[in-house]
């Protein structure tokens, strides 16, 4: 299999399954590199490249055209933002967004 064929594969399905689920991801540093690193894993296997090879994460992304997860998520989670502040006030996802809780949590 090529490699154009084999980045379609990835973008369809491993991209898809990095991403599931993140409109409503809080990330934190150490979770974005945990994603960064599990992109990185699928690009090197799509080469071909081990680490071994010493080959840099730059160098990888330059030869896939592939664009850093973190930024795409955060750009997805904006498009989502956007999308439930479009919505009807009575939509379920609006009203969640716009939930601010009454009275006072019990002690303990």
């Amino acid at each position: 299999m090529n490699k154009e064929i084999k980045l379609r594969i990835h973008n369809i399905t491993a991209k898809a399954a990095l991403k599931f689920g993140s409109e409503v991801w809080a990330l934190k540093k150490r979770e974005e590199q945990h994603l960064e690193a599990a992109q990185m894993k699928f690009l090197r296997h799509l080469l071909g490249i081990t680490t071994l090879d010493k080959e840099k994460n730059q160098c990888i992304k330059e030869k896939t055209g592939a664009q850093n997860i973190v930024k795409e998520i955060k750009q997805y989670q904006k498009k989502w933002l956007q999308h439930v502040q479009r919505m009807d006030r009575n939509r379920l996802p609006r009203k969640a967004l716009k939930y601010r809780p009454e009275g006072r949590r019990n002690i303990g």
